[in-house]
C-alpha cells in the first residue's frame, strides 16, 4: 500500500510503499481518508516523544478519519505500530474508534482530533472542571489553544484568560471567546503580577499549560505568591505541551504555600479508549457549538515537502 514512511528519525517521511496491515484478533481495518500533522506526530516521527517507537521504518500518524470495511465513517486513533494513520490503511483495536457525525467532514474530524483531545480530556478528565470556573490557557495562539478556548466556553467557563507571545493574536483569540489577554513578552516580574491579578480578581482556578518552560515558572510563582489570599482554594495546573521548554524549576515552597495541584494530560494519563471517546463527544457538539478549526488539506503524496512547513492552520494529509 502507499504510505508516508519514516526511514530515519532525523529525516522527514517520504511517500512510498509499505506492507499492508492485516487485522489481528480484536482489531479492525480502517481505510484512511485524512490524517493530521500535529506536534505529537512530529515528535513521535523524530523519535523524541516519550511514546515514540524505537524502530524504523514506520508509518507516522496517531489519529485520523476513515471508513471501516462496512463503510462507516469513523474517527480513529492509536493504531498498532508500525502502521500509523498516514497510509491507505491502518489497524486499530475495536474500542479505538467513534462514528463521525454526518455534519463533520473528514478533514475537520482529523484536524480536531489531537487538539480537541488535549483540552477536552484535560478539562473533563484531569482537572474535573466545574461550569462557572475560570480558566487560564497558557499559550493559546496555536491550533490547540484556539480550540481550547472554544471548548472551555462550551463547558461553561466563567472567564477565559489567554496568553500568547504575539500581542497581534489578541483580537483573534478574543473573537473565539477569550475574555482577557496577557502578553508573555514582558518582564518576568510584570508577567507574574499580571497572572496574580487574574488569579485573584478573575478567580482563575484551572490552568491549561501548552508551553511549560519559563512561562509556566512565572505561573507557579504567581500562584504561590497569592496562596495565602486564596488559602485552601485549589488551583489545578494541567500540563499539556512543552513548546517553551521541557523542564521547569519547581521550588518546594510553591507547593507548601498554596493549594496548587500539578498534573498532566496526555498519552498515559488518560486511557486511550477514553481519549477516543472524548473526541466522539467533541465531534457530536462541534457544529452546534459553532466551533471552528483552520485546516489546510495536503495530498499524502506531498508529505516530504509539507512536513517541515509551518503554518497557523492544521495540516491534514488526505489519502
Amino acid at each position: 500500500m502507499k504510505a508516508a514512511v519514516v526511514h530515519h528519525f532525523d529525516s522527514p517521511p517520504t511517500y512510498g510503499d509499505f506492507d499492508t496491515p492485516v487485522p489481528a484478533a480484536g482489531e479492525v481495518r480502517v481505510f484512511v481518508r485524512a490524517a493530521a500533522l500535529s506536534h505529537l506526530v512530529r515528535a513521535q516521527a523524530s523519535g523524541k516523544h516519550y511514546g515514540a517507537s524505537a524502530r524504523v521504518p514506520l508509518v507516522p500518524g496517531v489519529d485520523g478519519a476513515g471508513t471501516l470495511e462496512d463503510g462507516r465513517r469513523v474517527f480513529f486513533a492509536f493504531p498498532r505500530a508500525p502502521f500509523g494513520t498516514m497510509a491507505a490503511q491502518s489497524v486499530i483495536a475495536r474500542d479505538l474508534y467513534v462514528d463521525i457525525p454526518d455534519d463533520i467532514d473528514d478533514v475537520t474530524a482529523a484536524a480536531a482530533g489531537n487538539p480537541g483531545m488535549s483540552s477536552w480530556a484535560a478539562l473533563k478528565e484531569r482537572a474535573r472542571f466545574v461550569a462557572g470556573e475560570s480558566v487560564l490557557i497558557n499559550g493559546a495562539a496555536g491550533v490547540s489553544g484556539r480550540l481550547a478556548i472554544q471548548i472551555a466556553r462550551h463547558f461553561g467557563a466563567g472567564r477565559i484568560v489567554v496568553t500568547a507571545r504575539d500581542k497581534a493574536a489578541e483580537s483573534a483569540l478574543r473573537s473565539l471567546g477569550a475574555d482577557a489577554f496577557i502578553p508573555l513578552d514582558q518582564p518576568g516580574d510584570t508577567l507574574v503580577q499580571s497572572f496574580q491579578e487574574e488569579i485573584l480578581a478573575g478567580s482563575v482556578r484551572v490552568v491549561l499549560d501548552y508551553l511549560w518552560g519559563a512561562p509556566a515558572e512565572s505561573l507557579v510563582s504567581a500562584i504561590a505568591g497569592v496562596g495565602s489570599r486564596i488559602a485552601g482554594e485549589r488551583v489545578r495546573l494541567v500540563q499539556v505541551g512543552a513548546m517553551a521548554g521541557p523542564a521547569i524549576t519547581l521550588p518546594g515552597a510553591a507547593l507548601r504555600s498554596s493549594a496548587l495541584e500539578l498534573m498532566g494530560s496526555g498519552l498515559g494519563s488518560v486511557s486511550n479508549p477514553r481519549l477516543v471517546q472524548a473526541i466522539g463527544e467533541l465531534l457530536r457538539v462541534f457544529r452546534s457549538a459553532k466551533m471552528t478549526i483552520d485546516t489546510e488539506p495536503v495530498a499524502l503524496a506531498d508529505v516530504a515537502s509539507a512536513w517541515t512547513r509551518h503554518t497557523p492552520r492544521r495540516l491534514v494529509f488526505t489519502v
